[in-house]
């Protein structure tokens, strides 16, 4: 543990310079003092590394050093070349770029390393789309990375839901975020976070202003917050009902986002028949969208609460309604 934690520091130094005792103690889970004893071994063994004291100093090594080690293990090396979920690197214009990064790798790892890291790309995919989800969209993220890697405030045209023209703001971005496909962008608007959808942006323009980020906050730190407030929304309409467990994992598939809490499953067929069905607790946004349930016909049934077996019921009175009539009326 501790030659990789050295190995951590040195390649830390390498990449961003001068670094807080306290930061790199953070990002490796150990004490300040282990850090200092860290740097002290580094020392001892030849590596130019010393520590700055005063308000701006840090843990920096000589100007000009450098190492090509990459210290990888067998299993660093097989998860480098997990193929990342299709899509990504090409909507960023990186998908060039993480082949030839990934064959430079290849190149560096250890000759016993190398069978198995070639296997792994070939054996593992990440495919980041839901089962009998729409197509993903056509986006074009490229002035949303723009400004994102020059640090540049951006000025959009975004068309929020139900709306029926776009809007123009101007946001300053702290990162995107690929979530299950759907790409998004992570800004504050006049300091309030705000999430957009790469979709819904229909215009986005990169300002020659530099972009004023919240000091001390990160796009981890931002994220984090906004998906949050989106799963913990208050005012959802509670929804509980019974799925009939043949159709449990179907029912998963294509429910499962509007779960709010995991369903307990014993996996139980009483004698009574109660083992037939598991009981689920969903939430919705606005009454109407229970009427998702309708597919599955008598195989899910609303418990609570009273409206929304009644929208239910309202939905299957109009399907019957459409159905029961007489076809050669039909034009």
């Amino acid at each position: 543990m501790k030659s990789d934690r050295l190995l951590s520091i040195l390649l830390l130094l390498q990449t961003r310079g001068r670094v807080p005792a306290h930061e790199l103690a953070t990002r490796l889970e150990v004490s300040v003092r282990t850090i200092y004893r860290d740097v002290e071994a580094l020392s001892t063994a030849g590596v130019p590394v010393y520590a700055e004291r005063g308000r701006a100093g840090g843990i920096t090594l000589l100007p000009g050093y450098r190492t090509d080690v990459t210290g990888l293990t067998a299993d660093e090396s097989r998860a480098l070349f997990i193929a990342a979920a299709r899509g990504t690197h090409e909507a960023l214009g990186l998908d060039a770029a993480i082949g030839s990064a990934l064959r430079k790798i290849m190149a560096a790892l250890p000759e016993p390393h190398r069978p198995a890291a070639e296997l792994t790309s070939r054996r593992i995919l990440v495919e980041s789309s839901r089962w009998m989800g729409p197509p993903p969209r056509e986006v074009d993220v490229s002035a949303l990375k723009d400004a994102v890697f020059a640090d540049r405030r951006l000025r959009i045209r975004y068309r929020h839901s139900g709306a029926d023209a776009p809007r123009t703001y101007t946001v300053d971005p702290y990162g995107l975020v690929c979530k299950a496909g759907v790409w998004y962008l992570v800004a504050d608007r006049k300091s309030v976070p705000r999430l957009f959808r790469a979709d819904r942006t229909h215009a986005a323009t990169v300002t020659d202003a530099p972009v004023r980020r919240r000091e001390g906050v990160e796009l981890a730190d931002v994220w984090a917050l906004l998906k949050r407030q989106v799963e913990e929304r208050p005012g959802r309409i509670a929804v509980t009902a019974r799925v009939r467990r043949s159709r449990f994992d179907l029912f998963l598939r294509m429910c499962g986002n509007s779960l709010t809490e995991h369903p307990e499953d014993d996996g139980a067929d009483g004698a009574d028949g109660s083992g037939e069905w598991i009981e689920v607790r969903l939430g919705y946004e606005v009454l109407g969208a229970v009427r998702s349930l309708a597919p599955f016909a008598a195989d899910v049934e609303v418990l609570e609460p009273p409206e929304a077996r009644a929208e239910l019921a309202r939905c299957a009175a109009a399907i019957t309604a459409l159905y029961a009539g007489n076809e050669q009326a039909r034009p």
